[in-house]
């Protein structure tokens, strides 16, 4: 369980810097650090639980039992947290894509954290590809088009031109 644990609080720290410039609180990460934490915890618990089993100790499976209820409780605070916190998060995450998106130019950093998330989110914009028109980039091109991140897959000749959005 504690390597289980460990592995899901190590994937979502790994993916979170990947969309890191979407999320400026790093607050975001709590759930996956405490997460990682029990999973130390429950990994040093278990082995008490077993020299206290293997030697018949009931104050040291009392203090076992104790100890897992104690990790019980912190599970369940990290997700109360992740539930109270996610329309915050929701709405943090929204405002600073508006953000990064009206500061996409094809070429910068950002920019290229924009491709990256349509291409692997198969999204195109916040909400749709709508939210492209009011960008900087989309009125300096002067092409009536979306970067071609948005374009799907499948679609092989897709120029993310406006006029075909069912390729988008």
């Amino acid at each position: 369980a504690a390597a289980g644990l460990s592995y899901v609080g190590a994937y979502v720290i790994n993916t979170y810097k990947s969309y890191d410039n979407f999320l400026q609180d790093k607050y975001a990460l709590l759930p996956a650090v405490i997460i990682i934490c029990v999973a130390v915890v429950m990994f040093i618990i278990g082995l008490i639980g077993c020299c206290a089993t293997f030697r018949e100790s009931r104050v040291g499976l009392g203090l076992f039992l104790a100890i897992i209820l104690v990790i019980f409780i912190a599970e369940v605070s990290a997700f109360v947290l992740g539930f109270v916190y996610r329309e915050k998060v929701k709405t943090d995450v929204q405002g600073t894509m508006r953000s990064v998106f009206e500061k996409y130019d094809g070429k910068n950093p950002e920019s290229r954290v924009v491709d990256y998330l349509q291409e692997q989110l198969h999204c195109c914009g916040v909400k749709n590809y709508s939210d492209w028109t009011a960008t900087q980039w989309f009125n300096s091109t002067g092409n009536n088009s979306v970067p071609q991140s948005c374009c799907q897959q499948e679609a092989k000749n897709c120029t993310g031109h406006l006029d075909q959005p069912q390729e988008l």
